[in-house]
């Protein structure tokens, strides 16, 4: 089994179930679910539902729903962020509803970073750097095509931001001692794309600094993002990062993350299969290794797997 230990969990903790609305939830989404809701009930902490459609283009009304009644379904209550919130029209936990936070956030960095504009597409960047490393999911280093070139703010232009060249050492809650070099990593970092979206990288740091989370519990395919994201905050006026688990992703057999994209099953697949609630949770918690069988569990007890 792979529970965290809670004693490296803030006390009562703040944290967030934040699904993007591009498509119904399916069981990758749940095993993040299970983590979440299980280490709150665990640690007496809350939870806040955020819907994270920072990506307009992808965005749509009826994934939205279908959120809010998958996880009524399964019986997961947020602790803010309601269902009732959100159909009520404009909510602090709807991130394309709240674009001055994201103004204001951004005007705060330019205080202490130096911020471009910069008309690079993912293509040209890839084409600078080498056919090589432009493959589907892998990250490519910003060379710094555009930091010199004092580009004006006009439509089709990104804002990037430079990161500091130094180390970022944190503890992992799953994972222990981790450093990184963001800046080796990404280069200079997208905070609104060529569209004209704040990027997930921002507009996370911003809103879990915003509503005060302070545990991130998500898959361990964003475990690179966890150190410009502290460099973020850090221009924010956040000193102290929340905490961060990286838990274990539901892979195929050949090892990848299993996403809606390759096949990972619908929640209205499953409960048109005759799956019960408890079933699905379950399944999960088994899958992300929180239980050696597909025992179902109830989303109120949720909390004993990591007792």
């Amino acid at each position: 089994m792979m529970r965290p230990d809670l004693r490296k969990l803030p006390a009562r903790p703040t944290t967030r179930f934040a699904p993007s609305p591009t498509g119904p939830l399916h069981i990758g989404h749940v095993a993040n679910a299970v983590w979440t809701w299980g280490v709150a009930q665990a640690t007496g902490g809350r939870v806040i539902l955020r819907l994270e459609d920072h990506d307009r283009s992808r965005c749509r009304p009826e994934h939205e729903a279908s959120i809010h009644e998958d996880l009524r379904w399964l019986g997961l209550k947020p602790d803010a962020g309601s269902a009732a919130t959100f159909l009520g029209g404009r909510s602090a936990y709807r991130q394309s509803d709240n674009p001055e936070r994201y103004q204001r956030a951004l005007d705060q960095v330019r205080g202490v970073a130096s911020v471009f504009y910069c008309e690079c597409s993912r293509k040209a960047i890839a084409r600078t750097l080498g056919a090589s490393a432009f493959g589907e999911g892998e990250e490519l280093r910003y060379p710094g095509t555009c930091r010199s070139k004092g580009l004006l703010p006009l439509a089709g232009r990104g804002i990037r931001v430079v990161l500091p060249e130094e180390e970022v050492i944190w503890s992992d809650v799953m994972l222990g001692r981790i450093a990184q070099r963001p800046a080796q990593q990404c280069g200079d970092l997208l905070l609104r794309d060529p569209l004209g979206s704040w990027t997930y990288q921002f507009a996370v740091v911003v809103d879990d600094w915003e509503q005060q989370v302070d545990l991130v519990i998500r898959g361990d395919d964003l475990f690179a993002s966890t150190g410009r994201q502290i460099l973020l905050a850090r221009m924010l006026g956040r000193a102290t990062p929340p905490a961060f688990l990286h838990h274990r992703l539901i892979r195929d057999d050949a090892g990848a993350k299993l996403s809606k994209r390759d096949g990972a099953p619908a929640l209205a697949t499953l409960r048109a299969a005759g799956k019960t609630p408890e079933e699905v949770l379950g399944l999960a918690a088994h899958l992300t290794g929180l239980q050696g069988t597909e025992a179902p569990i109830p989303a109120g007890e949720l909390g004993r797997l990591f007792r």
